[in-house]
């Protein structure tokens, strides 16, 4: 009889194992098949195991015969079969349109190489996401942030070479921090294990405050750097700008989120809300998430490329997601792992509507791009409906996660929030809404062009539009959703 149980690890395997194969396989199309394969039998696994943690609830999975603590184990709840499911389903979309496009983006010879890197990627962000051993998590992120820089770098030109480098120097001291903060954490609970680190600092954190204090300190600012949080996101915008766009997609939807994710764990189950609640941490996360949700707007509106703009855009996204981890209430909480799940569906639509748009045109300069709509009416549609979730527009997931933070921050009683997430709000209408205006109706350039002669073929824009598709999803079904974070953080 199959265990489902073991399904989150057979899901792993699947993505790392046939990254293994890849090398040796000399035609792409067949790399390309075997990609989208395992993603497509990890999206399958996903189901079942979301199935079953709605019918029994959250379980442990033992990895090898040696139980915790000294043993390696995942936890499996709601919260991480919604994301195992979102990171397969988006990776599975992303790599399907890459199909199509990845030739233009990189040389034939890195074809298999850069698919290995995705399995690789992926896997090893649900490893982070399933892991319940803080040391297990630190090397699944490792693994990761190598694959991250080789999806950027295997563009091969000058700036790619640059963006990487800035990347993975900022991102090795990223990780430096989360491992002294793990070593700090092993000397005052004698366990790397979550559960266990939780059951030993609930009952040691007051005789060692400051030490748990620096500990907390240096998994924000690691994790921080490693999720763009505001003012440590330096490394992103040059990363994502210059990646090919498939690579910006997983980058801003998935990369990001993973390591927002783990803090989360760290905060909520190894320390526990009555411990860091203890301490100002959340006062600052709170503080730095409103400051990336105007000043990644702000930053985002100076921008004359266009995919500068939406790289910008997620410094100010990752803002909503760190405002609602700062709240310190159930609701806030909530409200950003929903917003995790809006935004990765949302930005990959954003990312990949762009590359093809500048696939097809070549511009990348918002001053070229004005009456594109004209060449390219459903590509730029496409794109519209996503600018008008990040703005805001009622019943897509953009709104949902606004109306529902601005309530959390009213029942934290930081009414000042409201008006802060009201003007982010505002400052994303001041950059998307120029560009769809002027696309579809920039006289100045609309003389010379004709209605879809840059068109991309349908069957290519299919996993867009399933993204598309699965965005108004999250924004229609958002309460049901909602209901099942609920059930995850009980």
């Amino acid at each position: 009889m199959v265990d489902i149980r073991s399904f989150p690890l057979v899901i792993i395997l699947i993505l790392l194992l046939s990254a293994l194969f890849m090398p040796l396989i000399k035609k792409a199309r067949m790399v390309k098949g075997l990609s989208l394969a395992s993603m497509g039998v990890s999206v399958i696994l996903a189901v079942f195991t979301l199935g079953y943690v709605k019918e029994n609830g959250h379980f442990i999975y033992q990895i090898g015969h040696w139980e915790a603590p000294w043993g390696i184990e995942f936890r499996i709840g709601m919260i991480e079969v919604i994301m195992a499911l979102l990171f397969t389903m988006v990776s599975l979309l992303v790599m399907g349109y890459s199909v199509y496009t990845i030739e233009k983006d990189i040389k034939h010879s890195k074809v298999a190489f850069y698919y290995l890197l995705i399995n690789i990627l992926v896997g090893s962000l649900l490893g982070i996401i399933f892991s319940n051993d803080l040391f297990n998590c630190f090397v699944f992120m490792e693994l990761s942030t190598l694959a991250s820089c080789g999806i950027v770098v295997v563009k091969d030109k000058k700036e790619n070479i640059k963006a990487t480098l800035k990347y993975l120097v900022l991102s090795t001291l990223g990780s430096g921090l989360v491992l002294m903060g793990i070593a700090f954490l092993y000397s005052i609970t004698g366990n790397l294990n979550m559960t266990f680190a939780h059951k030993e600092i609930v009952n040691v954190y007051t005789a060692y405050r400051q030490t748990v204090l620096i500990t907390l300190g240096l998994f924000t600012v690691g994790l921080g750097v490693k999720s763009a949080m505001f003012p440590l996101h330096t490394w992103l915008p040059d990363a994502h700008s210059s990646a090919p766009s498939t690579s910006s997609a997983i980058l801003s939807a998935l990369v990001l989120k993973a390591f927002v994710l783990l803090l989360i764990k760290i905060f909520y189950r190894v320390f526990g809300l009555e411990v860091v609640s203890e301490f100002p941490i959340l006062h600052l996360i709170l503080i730095l998430g409103s400051a990336g949700m105007i000043m990644g707007s702000v930053l985002a509106i100076i921008q004359k490329d266009i995919k500068r703009v939406i790289a910008y855009s997620s410094v100010a996204q990752m803002g909503y997601i760190f405002l609602g981890i700062g709240l310190g209430n159930k609701q806030g909480l909530m409200m950003a792992v929903f917003h995790i799940i809006a935004h990765a569906v949302t930005k990959s639509t954003l990312f990949l509507s762009v590359g093809a748009i500048i696939e097809q045109t070549g511009y990348r300069k918002l001053e070229d791009l004005k009456g594109i709509g004209k060449e390219m009416p459903v590509t730029l549609g496409i794109f519209t409906v996503g600018a008008l979730s990040m703005v805001g527009l009622p019943l897509l997931p953009g709104f949902i996660s606004k109306w529902y933070l601005a309530l959390a921050a009213i029942e934290g009683q930081k009414p000042i929030l409201v008006g802060v997430i009201l003007l982010s709000s505002l400052l994303n209408a001041v950059y998307y809404f120029p560009i769809v205006i002027n696309a579809f109706f920039g006289e100045e350039n609309l003389g010379d062009k004709v209605f879809n002669a840059k068109h991309k073929p349908y069957r290519q824009l299919i996993p867009i539009f399933l993204l598309i598709a699965a965005m108004l999803y999250v924004g229609t079904a958002a309460k049901s959703i909602i209901n099942m974070i609920d059930l995850g953080l009980i």
